[in-house]
């Protein structure tokens, strides 16, 4: 690709991080910016409802626990060193100051608080896909590492800097006005290396390899959690302008649209299956569509977000089919949801680009920031749980985990009424 043509797309990166002076001074702003990442911060009751439901009764202390600890253990490691590397002043690669930031200017401040939800959601989305076989402290470190280290990296390239310089995808023109790639794929990806180093819960699949059906405790609470995640999206996406502007409008449209047709796309492809309509599968056929228009939602048409989303939902379905082929036990579906659907969506971006449709150069682009995603985050990933697996042990006992994670690794319950039992069996 020419030195020209990498020029002429750097304006086309449309993302929400312009290092100007003037960004976030106005009160309307301000205000919008701080609305929205109410908004993402709400998302983490989504996750946990989510997740919980989907989850059996004996893990739903432990769920909770794990994404408390992802919006609080994050806070600290993203201050310390994830603002830093990802929107400190950088060469293309990370930043190298603002670390432990004063964030004595208000603009700063707004923006490290916007960020830092985006963070944490990146951490969450590992919780859900490693449920009911993980030990909560090395889950702590393992959230850690991702909010201060693997998603800042990353960023940094796709989205840096907020002072001085640039991230080097970022100047190549990659599309990812909110993080469908730089969030939702890392996060998946993670929770793949996570998968893989754990293995299945006991009894997911058998000895012929078939997937066993474990279903979760409370599909109301998964109902819920997926509106209150759609919800949240409105300022995911619409936040990212980090303006109370125009474009607003057409952001939140197009991942309303998208959003709907995730869950019209996950029951049609059920139904061409010849499946049950299972509502939990739609309900992550909504979220599928909703992670696959976080890329694009700024830069393409309602038409091509109905589109986007009606894919997406489909990509959830048959994703889910594919990890049962394979063997990986990814509890809620994250890494469809997240990692698949931020792979199409991210690319979708570059093919359904306003006023450039199918442009090989913007693909090719799109293409290298999907798979510097994946070649980055995956092996750090892998050797981080494969470290905390040999120096203190990742998974529960298989006796704790027959019993579940609450009573082993928190000493409560979620339904004392129901699971007297426990209370009387001790502890390994």
């Amino acid at each position: 690709m020419s030195r020209l043509r990498l020029t002429l797309l750097a304006p086309l990166a449309c993302l929400p991080l312009p290092a100007l002076a003037n960004v976030l001074e106005a009160p309307a702003d301000i205000a919008w910016t701080i609305t929205a990442a109410a908004l993402v911060f709400f998302m983490q009751a989504g996750f946990a409802l989510l997740e919980g439901g989907m989850s059996r009764a004996k893990n739903s202390v432990n769920i909770i626990m794990k994404n408390y600890a992802d919006m609080c253990y994050g806070v600290v490691a993203f201050w310390l060193f994830g603002y830093g590397l990802m929107f400190g002043s950088s060469k293309g690669w990370f930043g190298t100051d603002h670390f432990m930031p004063s964030l004595d200017e208000g603009p700063d401040a707004v923006f490290f608080i916007f960020q830092l939800m985006f963070a944490a959601t990146a951490a969450t989305i590992v919780s859900g896909a490693l449920a009911e076989r993980i030990r909560f402290r090395p889950y702590v470190v393992g959230s850690v590492f991702v909010t201060g280290l693997i998603y800042p990296v990353f960023g940094a390239w796709a989205w840096g800097s907020f002072y001085d310089g640039g991230g080097w995808l970022k100047s190549l023109g990659f599309i990812d006005f909110a993080g469908s790639t730089v969030v939702h794929s890392v996060g998946a990806w993670c929770a793949l290396a996570g998968v893989l180093v754990l293995g299945p819960r006991l009894g997911r699949f058998g000895a012929d390899g078939r997937p066993r059906t474990m279903p979760g405790h409370n599909l109301p609470m998964v109902a819920l959690g997926g509106m209150i995640l759609w919800l949240g999206w409105f300022g995911f996406n619409g936040g990212s302008t980090l303006a109370a502007s125009r474009e607003v409008g057409i952001i939140i449209v197009n991942t309303h649209l998208a959003g709907a047709m995730g869950f019209a796309g996950a029951l049609l492809t059920q139904r061409l299956l010849r499946r049950p309509i299972l509502m939990t599968l739609g309900v992550n056929g909504a979220i599928g569509g909703l992670v696959s228009i976080t890329a694009p939602c700024a830069t393409v048409t309602p038409g091509f977000a109905l589109l986007i989303g009606l894919v997406g939902g489909s990509v959830t379905v048959l994703g889910a089919m594919l990890l049962d082929k394979l063997q990986l036990d990814d509890v809620v579906g994250a890494i469809p949801v997240h990692g698949f659907c931020g792979v199409w969506g991210t690319l979708a971006a570059g093919l359904f680009l306003k006023g450039n449709l199918f442009n090989l150069d913007v693909i090719v682009v799109q293409l290298v920031g999907i798979s510097a995603a994946f070649i980055w985050t995956f092996p750090t990933a892998l050797l981080v749980f494969w470290l905390l697996k040999r120096l203190g042990g990742l998974r529960a006992s298989s006796l704790d985990e027959q019993r579940g994670l609450d009573y082993s690794e928190h000493y409560e319950i979620g339904y004392p009424e129901f699971q007297k039992d426990l209370t009387h069996a001790g502890k390994s």
